[in-house]
């Protein structure tokens, strides 16, 4: 069998890999519908025309669906990258169209790294006909490109795990943040800031999309993914070589060096070729319709769930192996420690577009993989037409889920809206209507991802500034971006802000931020609302790659009072592992109002509640929330009064101050005299 391989090619693994023994190179692709594929090998001198040019016999070079060959490497042999040419059948009609292009040079969907050359360009793949020197090509796998992990290993976190939602180039692309120029918006430059991360207290970093994406396409946030495999050339600072992998490995490394967790958002849901009038870069012009869902329509074949264009196959099985072969890859070589899935819903698309939340095959998948068991699966659970499948309705039945039930009541009721109780109750609780213990489904509340801002809406700050988004720059007329539920204290937007208005939105952001610490279930917070950044009111900043949407550090500087809030009120969850646990609070919980029955009618705005820790080995909590306009008088419905002493009151600026008052240091009367719009917390003495 070696013999044929070495003279015939073998078709796994699929992509490009070096056989040492051999010093030769095998080529696998995966093509159904191809009747023609030619392999080109380029130089890094000339990326027009093919240093050497493979025609695949389907006789010798074919298995299956699957092309393949096996080239021999002299060491007068200078190739440095590689891509195909493919052709098949002409546009078909139903669910069999096609969109091969013989003449497009095109990049191998497994790909490890990804070279752009100088002329590269997106109208070029978007054009019938040749895109020669225009296209990107793959980068021919280096034999002496390994990584040195020593022993690189991450515990996983528990009660304490708290996820900092972070976009690599915005983190240190402002030249004000402190990283050497270099490493300005890059891997790198994570790693220059982890003594930063460190202080802060959080235990999970989740990167906005770094695999290879459109750098053409104007989407700042990377959701247009251009390969699966590779890191974003652009987050390297020396895209050539090893560096794109190496230097996202060197980040992943140190990080868990201090204990925190990476965990990647992944888009498997679309592609950036978008539809039939979007570029040909890879899999539309090597077999489109086992990479894309299609809709049966001629004029527009391209099923559009994602709101973007196009939808991954996700029903077909070659698109759920090499998604699957993908989270290996970053599970196994980059030593990633989780993944969040964009659009998620997706997944339980059946081809024709229905719905299967019996056993979508690609989530059974994922959640079975031997290779994947440890890693944390986070989902968006919904697409962008129209499914929903928050709870207990998404199949995955260990997976994290973003709870946006938990971000809208958390904005609504924090603003002030009546009648909230009964609902941010069961958040703090953990949302088990979302997520029941019940019998059948047997669900954990730190299956909530538990959220108030993310990158897909306001910073924390602008819902405090801002009632009307202001996304024109965007260049959608400010039509698009999330309906959110903010409030502008009483002064719309940033410019000549009263310090007393400024002051009510601090405690409003020291509000969300309590609260979300004391929630059951597991904190989510982006990057930037530590220190107030702000957007100027753009809720949808997707193709802002500049000082919108870049960390202004200043900011940690002027608001340091914010900063140290969040950073103390970490601290605070993570030492009352009561908060957090593995299952509901049940019996440990009690609910009051201002008096000893919780005040559940449409105008009430406050609760009361005492979180026992004993099962926890943990001090006792009693939390008294007041989102009214007027400070309000709670009776403390738990033993005696002296046995408690206030931790934390959101209407001051931090703990550290707290604590510094003598007077905060006991509770003397059987009453407490909660401030407007505040969050009080008494802890056992």
């Amino acid at each position: 069998m070696n013999a044929w391989e070495r003279a015939e090619g073998s078709p796994f693994p699929l992509g490009a890999s070096w056989i040492a023994e051999e010093s030769s190179f095998n080529f696998s692709l995966y093509s159904r519908h191809a009747t023609a594929v030619h392999l080109l090998l380029y130089r890094k001198g000339d990326l027009v025309h093919p240093a050497r040019e493979v025609k695949l016999n389907y006789l010798f070079n074919k298995s299956g669906p699957i092309w393949h060959c096996r080239i021999h490497c002299e060491s007068s042999d200078d190739w440095a990258y590689y891509a195909y040419r493919v052709d098949g059948p002409a546009p078909q009609g139903g669910y069999d169209f096609h969109d091969f292009d013989f003449q497009k040079v095109l990049l191998d969907p497994f790909a490890k790294r990804v070279f752009f050359p100088e002329s590269f360009s997106r109208e070029a793949a978007r054009r019938p006909g040749s895109n020669e020197g225009q296209a990107p090509l793959g980068i021919l796998p280096n034999q002496f490109c390994e990584f040195d992990w020593q022993d690189d290993r991450i515990s996983r976190h528990g009660s304490d795990l708290v996820i900092y939602e972070m976009h690599v180039r915005g983190f240190t692309n402002n030249p004000n943040s402190g990283v050497p120029e270099t490493h300005q918006g890059t891997f790198l430059g994570v790693v220059d800031k982890i003594p930063y991360l460190v202080e802060l207290g959080v235990t999970a970093v989740e990167l906005m999309p770094v695999f290879q994406f459109d750098p053409d396409d104007g989407n700042y946030w990377g959701y247009m993914p251009l390969n699966f495999f590779s890191p974003h050339h652009a987050y390297s600072t020396n895209p050539s070589a090893c560096n794109q992998r190496d230097e996202f490995r060197m980040m992943v490394k140190e990080l868990h060096a201090v204990g925190i967790e990476v965990i990647l958002d992944v888009v498997y849901n679309h592609t950036c070729e978008g539809d039939h009038r979007g570029p040909t870069y890879s899999w539309k012009g090597i077999d489109s319709s086992t990479a894309y869902m299609m809709t049966g329509n001629a004029n527009t074949p391209y099923a559009n769930h994602s709101g973007t264009g196009n939808t991954m196959h996700t029903a077909n099985r070659a698109i759920r192996r090499m998604i699957v072969d993908s989270l290996r890859f970053w599970d196994s070589h980059m030593h990633v420690d989780g993944f969040r899935f964009d659009l998620a819903s997706v997944f339980t698309r059946n081809s024709d577009g229905s719905i299967n939340l019996d056993d979508p095959p690609i989530v059974s998948e994922i959640g079975t993989d031997s290779d994947l068991c440890d890693d944390r699966l986070i989902a968006e659970p919904w697409d962008a037409d129209g499914q929903f499948q928050l709870g207990k309705k998404f199949p995955g039945q260990r997976w994290m889920q973003w709870n946006a039930h938990y971000r809208d009541t958390m904005q609504r009721f924090v603003r002030g809206d009546r009648g909230m109780v009964p609902d941010l109750m069961t958040r703090l609780y953990g949302s088990c209507d979302l997520f029941p213990d019940d019998l059948r489904h047997a669900l954990q509340p730190s299956l909530s991802v538990n959220y108030i801002t993310s990158h897909d809406g306001s910073t924390m700050y602008d819902l405090t500034a801002y009632n009307e988004k202001r996304n024109w720059a965007n260049g959608h007329n400010n039509t698009d971006g999330a309906k959110e539920y903010s409030w502008d204290c009483g002064w719309e937007g940033d410019e000549e802000t009263p310090s007393e208005i400024l002051q009510i939105r601090k405690q409003q952001v020291r509000n969300f931020f309590c609260l979300l610490m004391l929630s059951n279930g597991t904190p989510m917070f982006r990057m930037g609302d530590e220190f107030l950044q702000t957007q100027r009111g753009n809720n949808n900043p997707y193709n802002q790659d500049n000082a919108t949407s870049w960390l202004d550090w200043v900011r940690r500087v002027e608001h340091a009072d914010i900063f140290e809030f969040v950073r103390e009120m970490i601290a605070f969850r993570k030492s009352h592992p009561s908060i957090s646990r593995s299952r509901f609070w049940r019996g440990d919980v009690r609910w009051y109002g201002t008096g000893h029955l919780v005040d559940m009618s449409s105008e009430s705005r406050q609760l009361a509640y005492c979180l026992h820790g004993e099962s926890q080995s943990d001090k006792d909590i009693y939390v008294m929330i007041n989102a009214g306009s007027e400070s309000t008088e709670f009776g403390i419905q738990e033993w005696a009064f002296e046995k408690w002493r206030l931790a934390v009151d959101t209407s001051f600026t931090s703990l550290s101050e707290l604590a510094s008052r003598s007077e905060s240091q006991c509770v003397v009367t059987p009453t407490w005299n909660s401030p407007s719009r505040s969050v009080c917390v008494l802890v056992e003495r």
